[in-house]
């Protein structure tokens, strides 16, 4: 009968104890990599939109811009029937004119009787003559300030954009009729691109405002895109809180029936992109903050501590 080697059992022992120890190294690696690090996949890009509202109200007459075009700072977007408006200025510069003449003529007559004795004429009667001069004055220049504005509303016939950028979701289209202070398209400020990226709570500690951070897009995963942490969000709507929230960022848990860390929204500046990148709004990303930690670091970690404790 063949006899078992006294060695075989320390043998499995050893093996087993060896593979317990290295699961438990990479899982502590594991650990500190997808749970320590600051680093998220729950990014987004955002970009600030300006909304193009006509300071004056008529039928757009030429539109200069498409959907999705780039566009410069003064750039003209378009343009509204200036018609009414050129009349309107005529007619301001006639009133201006005419006011001008009673003016000259209620201060000849004010400075005729100013000369004139107490003998040939009351001091009433002069006070009256320069006070109609005086009105005369007021009316004019309330007639300049009229022309002004109807100059004014005639240059804001044609709509330029205010920022370098693009045009997004075009609807105007010409012979539409727009009003004075309403939305008539927008503009994404190419200038203001940056990132949102969601992080747990339990990473703010290693997230501070001035540090490095990279990130990749998912439609460019061989891109990295540099950037710097701007500002931590200091505040995300509570669902329980009472109350109206709405100017907080609304966060929504991932899932309700577990005690999960809360993601708060990190403001990150975009230092450089590549040249073939495009950015879009709405991207989502990837991004890590600080220098990003290697396996080598991981395991490193992961063996000092297992060392301390075993």
């Amino acid at each position: 009968m063949k006899t078992l080697s006294p060695l075989r059992p320390v043998l499995r022992f050893s093996l087993t104890a060896c593979a317990v120890i290295a699961a438990l190294i990479g899982a502590t690696a594991l650990w500190r990599h997808y749970m320590i690090s600051p680093w998220t996949r729950d990014a987004r890009v955002r970009v600030e939109t300006v909304t193009i509202a006509p300071e004056v109200s008529g039928r757009v007459v030429e539109l200069r811009v498409k959907d999705n075009q780039a566009v410069h700072k003064g750039d003209v977007l378009f343009v509204i029937d200036p018609a009414d408006y050129r009349i309107a200025l005529t007619q301001a510069q006639a009133a201006l004119d005419g006011q001008s003449h009673s003016l000259r003529i209620a201060r000849i007559k004010a400075d005729a009787r100013a000369k004139l004795s107490d003998l040939a004429i009351s001091r009433e009667d002069r006070e009256t003559y320069e006070s109609a001069a005086n009105v005369a004055s007021a009316a004019t220049e309330a007639a300049r300030a009229r022309l002004e504005r109807a100059r004014l509303d005639l240059h804001r016939t044609v709509v330029r954009s205010p920022v370098n950028g693009y045009v997004v979701n075009l609807r105007l289209r010409e012979g539409d009729y727009v009003s004075a202070g309403r939305p008539a398209l927008a503009v994404a400020d190419s200038d203001s691109f940056w990132l949102a990226g969601y992080f747990e709570e339990t990473q703010l500690a290693g997230v501070h405002p001035g540090d490095s951070a990279r990130f990749v897009l998912m439609g460019y995963p061989d891109q990295a895109v540099v950037g710097h942490v701007d500002s931590i969000s200091r505040g995300i709507a509570d669902q329980n809180a009472a109350g109206s929230m709405a100017e907080l960022s609304n966060v929504n848990p991932v899932f309700t029936w577990v005690r999960l860390a809360q993601r708060i929204p990190v403001r990150i500046a975009i230092d450089a992109v590549p040249p073939d990148v495009t950015l879009a709004a709405g991207m989502t990303a990837t991004v890590t903050v600080g220098k990003p930690s290697t396996f080598k670091d991981d395991l490193a970690f992961a063996l000092g501590f297992w060392t301390r404790k075993l």
